[in-house]
């Protein structure tokens, strides 16, 4: 199970009216090198080589955002990279960005550990599960 670690700024910006965690596009990255909590936009991390099954700028979590009871859940599908050609580069943490915002741009949510780097071979997948679900799941919960 991968270990969950927030952005710091991530706080300041959701007070500050910057995410619209309902409808803004959040997606999930790929890099080797580790992300820092200090870290604020996606150009702070390198993310994994584009191409052999990653795309640069990462996927679509397809989120939603509900409310019950006074606590809010950022839910998210399953996401599926398939490693192609000559298989895709190493990585160890996935991070979660929110690709709508453009003031500031691009900024980062949350990570990820995998605890160690990952290798996958041409025709081998890698599924990011929140919450462990095969379909849909918890991202956060904010009470």
């Amino acid at each position: 199970m991968a270990s969950y670690s927030k952005i710091q700024d991530f706080v300041e910006q959701l007070g500050l009216a910057k995410h619209q965690l309902n409808t803004d596009t959040l997606k999930c990255v790929l890099t080797l090198a580790a992300p820092v909590a200090t870290n604020t936009i996606l150009s702070d991390l390198t993310q994994i080589a584009n191409g052999n099954g990653y795309t640069t700028g990462g996927e679509d979590s397809q989120n939603t955002l509900a409310e019950a009871t006074g606590t809010a859940t950022l839910t998210g599908t399953k996401i599926v990279w398939t490693s192609s050609g000559a298989g895709m580069a190493s990585f160890r943490y996935v991070t979660l960005y929110n690709d709508t915002q453009t003031s500031p741009v691009d900024p980062l949510i949350a990570w990820w550990d995998y605890g160690s780097s990952l290798t996958l071979l041409v025709g081998e997948t890698f599924s990011v599960k929140f919450n462990g679900s095969d379909t849909t799941g918890t991202i956060f919960t904010l009470a």
